[in-house]
């Protein structure tokens, strides 16, 4: 396994993280238990969560993935090999994170009680890395880097920044977490909470979990040069497309307990367009004798302002294949062919 840095903090993460999402509901607490196993044995030290997650978001699976997670570490007392990452939800009209049934917001008082939960849930003192899971404020699209730009209201009472750093100083220095970060956040978003740490005193971000995939390289377009520059990790999320990428929907197909047969909810990756740069891509790694998740993987793995890839697996055998892609590098003439595909096709999946 490779270990990089993660932002300016003093912690190396495996390149390839678990992630969880599934635990709960597509996943069992046996199954989690099982793929957290394999991942340590593998040498993953790096785990991401979320206090929205089981995925698709509810109120009855809320923060079942953090729970199985909790038992997991106390059952193999496994929490000092583990860099735990969790999430706070960003501003949302779901009203079933907080005891009240107020709207999710990032105030000081919303995200202290859910820092608080997810200690309770993880069966830990302390969060490794405290991610904002989306922006506060009004944003043109749920993912940070939009293709086009779509006017919005910025919100009567959308809470600063500078604020919002302040709530996670003030976490910081109680122990509670030790590191902070974004996720679906924007090239402004991201400088914005540099300059207002540098500025104020207040903890720097050390990392930006975003999409990133064949058929989403917009994170290349301004993030990139920010996070090499700032030392603002990047953990990609999606890097399979939510499975499109396996072949697994290829021509219509709908296996038995995917993802899309069960929930129906993959519109990002529906888009025009995306069949046939799927397809192309799908084409490629036939060509090239490759596995596809794995060339799609080791893309992405391979990038040089990647940090760490989020894998989401939920066979064992899945997980496996996947842990493989840390061994893997793509030849010049299938990463050339690439390029002539995104060329052509661009970010249909931004």
């Amino acid at each position: 396994m490779d270990y990089r840095r993660l932002g300016r903090t003093d912690l190396n993460v495996s390149s390839l993280c678990l992630g969880t999402m599934t635990y709960g509901e597509q996943n069992s607490e046996a199954e989690g238990h099982a793929q957290m196993d394999l991942a340590l044995d593998r040498g993953v030290n790096f785990f991401d969560a979320a206090e929205l997650y089981s995925i698709p978001p509810n109120r009855e699976t809320q923060g079942r993935t953090e729970r199985i997670i909790g038992t997991w570490f106390k059952a193999r007392g496994t929490r000092d090999k583990v860099i735990m990452a969790t999430k706070v939800v960003g501003r949302s009209d779901m009203d079933w994170f907080r005891e009240n049934g107020a709207k999710a917001k990032l105030t000081r008082e919303q995200i202290e009680f859910a820092v608080d939960r997810s200690l309770r849930n993880l069966q830990t003192d302390y969060i490794d890395l405290y991610q904002l899971h989306w922006p506060d404020r009004n944003v043109s699209a749920f993912g940070s880097n939009p293709t086009r730009w779509k006017d919005v209201e910025p919100a009567d009472d959308e809470n600063s920044i500078e604020s919002t750093l302040e709530v996670l100083s003030d976490l910081v220095k109680a122990g509670k977490i030790r590191h902070v970060g974004l996720s679906n956040e924007s090239a402004w978003g991201t400088m914005s909470f540099v300059n207002a740490a540098e500025r104020h005193g207040l903890p720097r971000v050390a990392s930006i979990q975003n999409a990133y995939s064949l058929v989403n390289r917009t994170f290349e377009t301004g993030l990139a040069e920010i996070s090499l520059r700032e030392d603002v990790s990047l953990l990609a999320y999606s890097a399979l497309a939510q499975g499109y990428l396996t072949g697994k929907y290829r021509d219509g197909a709908t296996p038995k307990g995917a993802r899309k047969t069960l929930f129906n909810r993959m519109q990002r990756y529906e888009t025009p367009g995306a069949e046939e740069t799927f397809n192309e891509y799908l084409d490629l790694a036939a060509d090239a004798g490759l596995n596809p998740s794995q060339m799609a993987l080791a893309f992405a793995h391979t990038r040089s302002f990647m940090t760490s890839v989020i894998l989401g697996a939920t066979r064992l055998d899945q997980l496996e294949q996947d842990l493989d892609v840390v061994d893997m590098t793509l030849s010049d003439e299938v990463l050339a062919k690439i390029d002539d595909i995104h060329q052509r096709r661009g970010n249909p999946c931004p």
